[in-house]
Protein backbone atom coordinates (compact mmCIF):
# COMPACT_ATOMS: atom_id res chain seq x y z
CA UNK A 1 0.00 0.00 0.00
CA UNK A 2 1.04 3.20 -0.63
CA UNK A 3 0.85 6.74 1.67
CA UNK A 4 -0.18 9.90 0.21
CA UNK A 5 0.33 12.67 3.31
CA UNK A 6 -0.16 16.31 2.42
CA UNK A 7 0.11 15.67 -0.97
CA UNK A 8 3.20 13.73 -0.83
CA UNK A 9 4.01 9.80 -0.85
CA UNK A 10 5.58 8.89 1.95
CA UNK A 11 6.63 5.44 3.72
CA UNK A 12 4.09 4.26 6.36
CA UNK A 13 5.01 3.87 9.91
CA UNK A 14 2.04 2.88 10.68
CA UNK A 15 0.57 -0.68 11.08
CA UNK A 16 -2.66 -1.75 11.32
CA UNK A 17 -3.41 -4.18 14.14
CA UNK A 18 -6.50 -6.83 13.54
CA UNK A 19 -8.50 -7.58 17.04
CA UNK A 20 -6.59 -10.68 17.90
CA UNK A 21 -2.71 -9.80 16.72
CA UNK A 22 -0.94 -8.99 20.08
CA UNK A 23 0.44 -5.26 20.26
CA UNK A 24 3.92 -5.35 19.74
CA UNK A 25 5.77 -3.05 22.24
CA UNK A 26 7.50 0.10 20.52
CA UNK A 27 5.50 -0.30 16.94
CA UNK A 28 3.12 2.80 15.90
CA UNK A 29 -0.29 0.94 15.43
CA UNK A 30 -3.94 1.64 14.21
CA UNK A 31 -6.51 -0.75 15.70
CA UNK A 32 -10.43 -0.83 15.11
CA UNK A 33 -12.87 1.19 17.69
CA UNK A 34 -13.82 -2.46 19.51
CA UNK A 35 -10.45 -3.09 20.45
CA UNK A 36 -9.90 0.53 21.51
CA UNK A 37 -12.51 1.21 23.62
CA UNK A 38 -11.64 -2.57 25.29
CA UNK A 39 -7.61 -2.18 25.87
CA UNK A 40 -6.93 1.34 25.74
CA UNK A 41 -4.58 1.52 28.84
CA UNK A 42 -2.73 -1.04 27.73
CA UNK A 43 -2.11 -0.01 24.19
CA UNK A 44 -1.19 3.27 25.25
CA UNK A 45 1.46 1.93 27.71
CA UNK A 46 2.80 -0.75 25.07
CA UNK A 47 2.24 1.00 21.72
CA UNK A 48 4.63 3.98 20.33
CA UNK A 49 1.86 5.74 18.96
CA UNK A 50 -1.87 5.05 18.75
CA UNK A 51 -4.31 5.23 16.14
CA UNK A 52 -7.82 4.49 15.61
CA UNK A 53 -10.12 3.28 12.47
CA UNK A 54 -13.42 4.67 12.52
CA UNK A 55 -15.80 2.76 10.02
CA UNK A 56 -18.50 4.30 8.27
CA UNK A 57 -20.98 3.47 11.09
CA UNK A 58 -19.14 4.63 13.70
CA UNK A 59 -19.06 8.25 14.79
CA UNK A 60 -16.29 10.67 15.91
CA UNK A 61 -18.38 10.98 19.18
CA UNK A 62 -17.19 7.92 20.36
CA UNK A 63 -13.71 8.79 20.42
CA UNK A 64 -13.94 12.80 21.38
CA UNK A 65 -12.39 12.21 25.06
CA UNK A 66 -9.45 10.29 23.45
CA UNK A 67 -8.37 12.34 20.79
CA UNK A 68 -5.30 13.86 22.59
CA UNK A 69 -3.80 10.72 23.09
CA UNK A 70 -4.65 9.59 19.36
CA UNK A 71 -2.31 10.62 16.82
CA UNK A 72 -4.28 8.77 13.87
CA UNK A 73 -7.72 8.73 13.44
CA UNK A 74 -8.36 6.59 10.09
CA UNK A 75 -11.37 6.78 9.05
CA UNK A 76 -13.33 4.15 6.48
CA UNK A 77 -14.80 4.49 3.00
CA UNK A 78 -16.20 0.94 2.05
CA UNK A 79 -17.47 2.18 -1.15
CA UNK A 80 -16.82 5.24 -2.70
CA UNK A 81 -21.02 5.78 -3.01
CA UNK A 82 -20.54 5.71 1.27
CA UNK A 83 -20.23 8.69 2.33
CA UNK A 84 -20.48 9.01 6.23
CA UNK A 85 -16.58 9.26 6.64
CA UNK A 86 -16.78 12.52 4.82
CA UNK A 87 -19.23 13.79 7.86
CA UNK A 88 -16.47 12.06 10.67
CA UNK A 89 -13.56 13.63 9.39
CA UNK A 90 -15.09 17.84 8.67
CA UNK A 91 -16.80 16.57 12.57
CA UNK A 92 -13.19 15.65 13.90
CA UNK A 93 -11.73 18.43 12.46
CA UNK A 94 -14.26 21.41 13.17
CA UNK A 95 -16.14 20.06 16.39
CA UNK A 96 -13.19 18.34 17.90
CA UNK A 97 -10.22 20.29 16.77
CA UNK A 98 -8.09 17.53 15.87
CA UNK A 99 -5.10 18.39 14.79
CA UNK A 100 -3.74 15.00 14.35
CA UNK A 101 -3.49 12.68 11.20
CA UNK A 102 -6.62 11.79 9.62
CA UNK A 103 -6.56 9.51 6.92
CA UNK A 104 -8.73 7.79 4.57
CA UNK A 105 -8.81 3.79 4.19
CA UNK A 106 -10.45 1.82 2.04
CA UNK A 107 -12.37 2.38 -1.40
CA UNK A 108 -10.36 6.08 -1.85
CA UNK A 109 -10.55 7.09 -4.91
CA UNK A 110 -8.32 10.16 -7.03
CA UNK A 111 -11.65 11.81 -8.25
CA UNK A 112 -12.48 12.57 -4.82
CA UNK A 113 -9.49 13.40 -3.25
CA UNK A 114 -10.11 17.28 -3.36
CA UNK A 115 -13.47 16.44 -1.77
CA UNK A 116 -11.85 14.38 1.20
CA UNK A 117 -9.35 17.25 1.64
CA UNK A 118 -11.33 20.06 2.16
CA UNK A 119 -13.46 17.41 4.62
CA UNK A 120 -10.03 17.54 6.37
CA UNK A 121 -8.43 14.25 5.21
CA UNK A 122 -4.54 14.90 5.13
CA UNK A 123 -3.83 11.39 4.17
CA UNK A 124 -4.95 8.72 2.09
CA UNK A 125 -3.95 4.80 2.14
CA UNK A 126 -3.79 3.27 -1.65
CA UNK A 127 -4.42 0.28 -3.15
CA UNK A 128 -1.36 -1.77 -4.14
CA UNK A 129 -2.65 -1.10 -7.91
CA UNK A 130 -3.13 2.27 -7.22
CA UNK A 131 -0.40 5.09 -9.32
CA UNK A 132 0.52 6.90 -6.66
CA UNK A 133 2.13 9.49 -9.23
CA UNK A 134 -1.36 9.74 -10.82
CA UNK A 135 -2.98 10.81 -7.17
CA UNK A 136 0.14 13.17 -6.24
CA UNK A 137 -0.89 15.27 -9.61
CA UNK A 138 -4.45 15.38 -8.16
CA UNK A 139 -3.20 17.75 -5.00
CA UNK A 140 -4.02 20.61 -7.13
CA UNK A 141 -6.20 19.65 -9.71
CA UNK A 142 -9.15 22.00 -8.29
CA UNK A 143 -7.79 25.31 -7.65
CA UNK A 144 -11.58 26.60 -7.02
CA UNK A 145 -14.04 26.04 -3.25
CA UNK A 146 -17.51 26.97 -4.03
CA UNK A 147 -18.40 25.97 -0.25
CA UNK A 148 -17.10 26.68 3.16
CA UNK A 149 -15.19 23.53 4.68
CA UNK A 150 -12.73 22.10 7.24
CA UNK A 151 -10.12 22.96 5.16
CA UNK A 152 -9.85 26.71 5.76
CA UNK A 153 -10.03 28.16 1.88
CA UNK A 154 -12.18 30.92 1.16
CA UNK A 155 -14.72 29.90 -1.23
CA UNK A 156 -15.15 31.64 -4.46
CA UNK A 157 -18.48 33.52 -3.11
CA UNK A 158 -16.02 35.17 -0.11
CA UNK A 159 -13.04 35.79 -1.94
CA UNK A 160 -15.51 37.98 -4.51
CA UNK A 161 -17.14 39.83 -1.60
CA UNK A 162 -13.93 40.73 0.29
CA UNK A 163 -12.17 41.60 -3.49
CA UNK A 164 -12.64 45.66 -4.75
CA UNK A 165 -14.23 45.11 -8.25
CA UNK A 166 -10.97 46.91 -9.60
CA UNK A 167 -9.37 43.76 -8.38
CA UNK A 168 -10.85 41.74 -11.15
CA UNK A 169 -9.88 43.47 -13.85
CA UNK A 170 -6.34 42.17 -13.11
CA UNK A 171 -7.43 38.69 -14.22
Amino acid sequence: MSLIRNGVVIDDPWIRLDDDTPATPGTRAIVSLKRWKAEKPRLIETLAGTGVLLKSNEAAEEIAGDLSVLEVVAVDFPAFTDGRSYSTARILRERYRYLGEVRAVGDVLRDQYGFMVRCGVDAFELADDVDSADWVKAVNEIPTAYQPAADGRSPLFRIRTDTPQDAWLAY
